[in-house]
């Protein structure tokens, strides 16, 4: 079995993930874009019970100014800052695990796109790839 491994900007924060993701994709919502200082997050959706946090555990912004009207947790580092992993209300046993902080991003692919609607005017999805306007 796979093992992927990840951590924070200064290393507070730890995680290995057993096995393949669910998903590969990328949200462009607003507060998406927020959280990373960035145009989009890149996801990969993994099973909660295949994720083991390996150092501190992080601290948890509840966001509830979202598009769908679902309150996000948003879990990120409290010392460095770094988002980790959110957990939406409609997928409660999935973390999205943020792939930047993946110790090795060789295996993310993104799959598909969501809240296009909202995403910057300069990015371009490939074509052929699920984007949808909002979420699914």
């Amino acid at each position: 079995m796979t093992t992927y491994t990840g951590q924070c900007l200064c290393g507070d924060i730890k995680y290995e993930i057993e096995g393949e993701p669910l998903m590969a994709g990328v949200c462009h919502c607003k507060n998406c874009q927020r959280q990373a200082g960035s145009a989009f997050s890149t996801l990969w959706g993994v099973s909660a019970a295949a994720v083991t946090l390996t150092a501190q555990q992080p601290k948890c912004y509840a966001d509830a100014a979202t598009s769908s009207g679902s309150t996000v947790q948003r879990f990120f580092c409290g010392n460095c800052g770094s988002p980790i992993y959110s957990v939406v209300p409609a997928q409660p046993d999935t973390l999205f695990i943020k792939t930047g902080t993946l110790d090795n991003t060789d295996g993310f692919t993104p799959g598909f796109h969501v809240w296009c609607d909202s995403k910057q005017h300069w990015v371009t999805i490939p074509e052929g790839l699920p984007a949808m306007a909002q979420q699914s």
